[in-house]
């Protein structure tokens, strides 16, 4: 994983958010197929392009990490600092399942 990267990834009902070899698992919708593309980190807050498998078309997403840290009693400050970007990769979310 290349330093101040963070992926995002999805399975199932559940978005995964992995960085220095933490991984944040947290429930989405049933309907998500993937993410498509990142269009904003902003320290913890993600805009992101989805891809639902009802629809024909991508729509844009949300994702705010801060209650998700919060909720874990994670220093988000300490956790969040040093990503710089996200990148979306399912190939790395089907290797560490397997």
């Amino acid at each position: 994983m290349k330093q101040g990267v963070a992926v995002l990834s999805s399975f199932d009902k559940y978005t995964t958010f992995t960085y220095n070899g933490t991984t944040l698992t947290f429930r989405t919708c049933n309907g998500l197929d993937r993410y498509t593309r990142v269009n904003l980190w902003d320290k913890g807050y993600i805009e992101v392009m989805a891809k639902y498998r009802q629809m024909d078309h991508e729509i844009e997403e949300y994702i705010d990490l801060i209650p998700v840290l919060d909720s874990l009693y994670m220093d988000k400050d300490k956790f969040l600092a040093p990503i710089k970007e996200v990148e979306i990769d399912y190939d790395r979310e089907r290797n560490r399942k397997n």
